[in-house]
């Protein structure tokens, strides 16, 4: 199992933000990588630098949409898109998909679906059992039926 260091996450999304700047070739997952990276503008002076990115401090505090991190808020968007690409948790692929229709975007549907996905793993984790897919589909379906 892959089991990347905070370190090899942030020099990830630093070497992409640099590469797509540089026009050069991505692979698949940089790609998607960059193509987050250039909806969130506010967070390319921390990808600029990979060794400031690596030396970086940010609040352990939740704060909304875990954007005092960039690089938490940015691998939760990769993680969206891929459980969405495969549908799992089976069902998360329509549940996205609604709320994107409902927020008429996919980087809207994607803030709430975090909101979701926080929340799922912090239960677990403070539970001390696995993540529950089901709840948070639910919490996603939720965001796309309320008013």
């Amino acid at each position: 199992m892959f089991n990347p260091s905070q370190e090899d996450v942030r020099r990830y999304f630093c070497d992409a933000y640099s590469k797509s700047q540089a026009g050069e070739p991505l692979e698949p997952l940089q790609a998607l990588a960059a193509q987050w990276i250039a909806e969130h503008p506010e967070y390319h002076a921390d990808l600029a630098n990979a060794d400031a990115a690596v030396a970086a401090v940010y609040a352990t505090e939740p704060t909304p949409l875990q954007a005092g991190n960039p690089f938490l808020h940015l691998s939760m968007h990769l993680s969206i898109s891929e459980q969405c690409s495969i549908d799992q948790p089976r069902g998360i692929r329509q549940a996205v998909e609604l709320l994107a229709h409902k927020r008429s975007s996919v980087h809207a549907a994607h803030h709430a679906a975090m909101d979701c996905l926080g929340t799922m793993l912090w239960e677990s984790q403070r539970a001390g059992r696995p993540p529950d897919g089901q709840a948070y589909i639910d919490c996603v379906q939720r965001q796309a039926t309320k008013d």
